[in-house]
């Protein structure tokens, strides 16, 4: 009997080593620096961030990982949102090596119709080289595009927008936004877990919801926000294992990170979206648990639950940060306040 393939996260870390090979850490971590500065800062940019094989690599080795564990995340909870709809085609819009479509064929395995458009050629000459570790990606088009207004989009089943909205001007992202919801049944954007990447995420929600899309995830509707704009911002966190080579161009030494970040999962088609949505990392105290709920009213929430709540209570010990609150098989009677 064959052996089981291994996960897809397993699999790309093999592929980003074999990749990796030779490369010396501190020409890689002078280019994370720049790297890091443009991903995290608030000026759009008006040149590709990966200029040549050494930024590829350099972005292959800090940011690949830990964006196909944030865009996997949100990928689950939308799956959650719509258990019985699978992709058939795949739009990976400033896909650069392509993450997000292996994040894709971790939550529906299986081969469809991929297109992965960025302007960095050298992102996508990378990007498909390390897909070839992965046979569902074999297939995938890779597509040089100017991401912006004179982007034209096929219809396709899904669009994943993964970390660059903070590259582009407020212009580009309404016509980026206005183009995806056209084209897409379903879309999914995932940013930087700072209060900036939460703002970008808050404007395409919003827009998403005025064209027509229902929200999936992490939101339990698709009313407003409950969140007062400046005084906090929603985000989740994505464990992330890293490899030598990143460990020592982050000048880290544990053997892994949490990636955190904000997103919207939104669809056109009928959603049954979470009841509650844990929104803090929950605090297990002696006998009781505190979880920080954005509820379906809207509105935000802690909830209380103790041992007198018996399995919910064995649940919400259990639970992480961004998980669907109750759990399936608890979701009646509803959490009483203590």
């Amino acid at each position: 009997m064959n052996a089981p393939a291994p996960p897809a996260a397993e699999t790309l870390r093999s592929a980003l080593a074999t990749l990796l090979d030779g490369l010396p850490p501190r020409q890689a971590a002078q280019a994370v620096d720049r790297l890091i500065a443009s991903y995290r800062g608030a000026t759009p940019t008006d040149a590709p961030i990966l200029r040549d094989r050494a930024d590829v690599a350099a972005y292959a080795a800090y940011r690949m990982p830990a964006t196909f564990e944030a865009v996997h995340a949100a990928l689950e909870a939308f799956a959650e949102a719509v258990p019985d709809w699978v992709p058939g085609s795949h739009a990976d819009v400033g896909g650069g090596t392509g993450a997000a479509t292996w994040a894709v064929s971790a939550t529906w395995p299986g081969e469809r119709g991929v297109t992965v458009l960025d302007w960095a050629e050298p992102a996508l000459a990378t990007g498909r080289e390390i897909a070839a570790a992965n046979p569902a990606l074999r297939e995938v088009r890779w597509q040089r595009a100017r991401i912006g207004p004179s982007l034209a989009l096929d219809p396709t089943d899904l669009v994943t927008v993964s970390y660059v909205l903070n590259e582009l001007t407020a212009a580009d992202r309404t016509a980026l936004l206005d183009t995806v919801a056209s084209a897409a049944q379903a879309v999914v954007i995932v940013e930087p877990g700072t209060p900036d990447g939460y703002a970008r995420v808050i404007e395409a929600r919003d827009r998403l919801v005025a064209a027509g899309f229902h929200i999936a995830a992490p939101c339990p509707h698709s009313a407003a926000c409950p969140i007062v704009p400046g005084t906090d911002w929603c985000h989740f966190a994505a464990r992330v294992s890293r490899s030598s080579l990143h460990r020592q161009i982050k000048g880290g030494s544990l053997p892994y990170e949490d990636e955190k970040f904000s997103y919207v999962a939104a669809t056109r088609l009928p959603v049954t979206p979470a009841p509650a949505r844990v929104v803090r990392k929950p605090q297990i105290r002696k006998g009781q648990v505190l979880l920080d709920l954005c509820e379906t009213e809207p509105a935000l929430r802690r909830t209380t639950v103790t041992k007198r709540h018996g399995a919910l209570y064995r649940a919400a010990r259990d639970t992480d940060w961004g998980a669907a609150w109750p759990p399936a098989d608890d979701r009646e009677p509803e959490v009483p306040e203590v």
